[in-house]
This record gives C-alpha cells, sequence and structure tokens, in this order.
C-alpha cells in the first residue's frame, strides 16, 4: 500500500490533469484574463504552480534551477505548460515513491529564495508542498468558475481514490507520456 505522500503525488497529477484538461478547452482571452486571484489569471496560477513544484524538487533532489521570482512565468504557450506540467508531475511521484518512512523523519537542510538556510523534516516539506498545490489549485479551479460560469471538474480525493481516470492530455497533444 502506497504511504500518504505517494498518494498525495498521485491525486496531484490527477488533479492537474483535470484542471489542465478545462484549462485546455477555454478560449485564450479567457484563460489569460486577469480576474483578481493572488497570480492575476488562469495562466500566471498555473506557471506559478509549476515553478513551485520545480523550486521544492530542485530543493529535494538538488537537480534543477532555482527561479528568481515567484511570479515568473515559464511557458507562455499553453500546451508547453501542460507538456512541462506532466512531466514535473510524473518526476514528483518518481521522487516521493523513492521515501521510505526513515526517510520521512529524517531532516533535509536547504536554501530560502532569499538564500537563508532552513532546515526541518522531509514529511513537512512535503506536506508543504502538497498543500500548497492544493491552495493555488483551488484558486485556479475558482478562476475557471468565474470565467466560465459553469461548475468546474471536480477535484475531490475521493473522485480519485473512486477509480476516476484522469484525461489523457499527452495523448490529445499528440505527445508521449512522460516517464
Amino acid at each position: 500500500m502506497p504511504n500518504l505522500f505517494q498518494q498525495l503525488a498521485a491525486y496531484n497529477s490527477w488533479a492537474n490533469a483535470r484542471l489542465y484538461e478545462a484549462a485546455l478547452a477555454l478560449p485564450e482571452e479567457l484563460y489569460r484574463t486577469d480576474i483578481g486571484v493572488f497570480f492575476r489569471s488562469l495562466h500566471g496560477t498555473l506557471n506559478h504552480l509549476l515553478l513551485t513544484d520545480r523550486l521544492w524538487l530542485t530543493r529535494l533532489t538538488g537537480v534543477g534551477q532555482q527561479p528568481k521570482r515567484l511570479d515568473e512565468i515559464l511557458f507562455e504557450d499553453r500546451r508547453e505548460l501542460t507538456l512541462a506540467r506532466l512531466a514535473e508531475d510524473a518526476r514528483l511521484i518518481a521522487v516521493v515513491s523513492g521515501y521510505d518512512e526513515e526517510a520521512l523523519a529524517r531532516p533535509h537542510a536547504y536554501q530560502t529564495t532569499s538564500g537563508k538556510p532552513q532546515e526541518q523534516p522531509l514529511s513537512d516539506i512535503l506536506l508543504h508542498l502538497f498543500n500548497h498545490q492544493t491552495h493555488h489549485r483551488g484558486q485556479a479551479h475558482a478562476c475557471l468558475s468565474i470565467l466560465t460560469r459553469q461548475e468546474p471538474p471536480s477535484l475531490d480525493l475521493l473522485m480519485m481514490q473512486r477509480g476516476l481516470p484522469p484525461p489523457d492530455l499527452a495523448g490529445r497533444l499528440g505527445a508521449s507520456t512522460p516517464a
């Protein structure tokens, strides 16, 4: 049976796929409309989520680049952003699957974006990472409600646990599924 963090990594991927499927269906002008959320638009919010996952995975693995700003737009093109999201979700699943209970309990040292050294248990870092994803994914979900004036797709964990499959975004975009 997978541990809690493996389940959260799988859920993260599943929920992101459902969210991105809805985002890809929007007209470009709606997708980029500033509706007053913290990162302005659905596009800004989705970029922030990818950026922070990359930031934390770099801190955890030592592989990757640290962003200069948390509101940086990594990808202007939605298709490229979606493919990068799929790859990062696969990377997150792979990294988390390598942690056992002993590793989760150990302190992990890293530096904040301002360069300040920090250290805390790996499990606390992962709790923050997944909580942060849920927080901003909720904002993105609200963006969809506001922009479409319709109920967006459910992102409830129970739906994934009950077997609702994620959309095949890689297939839709004509790309291979990330490893």
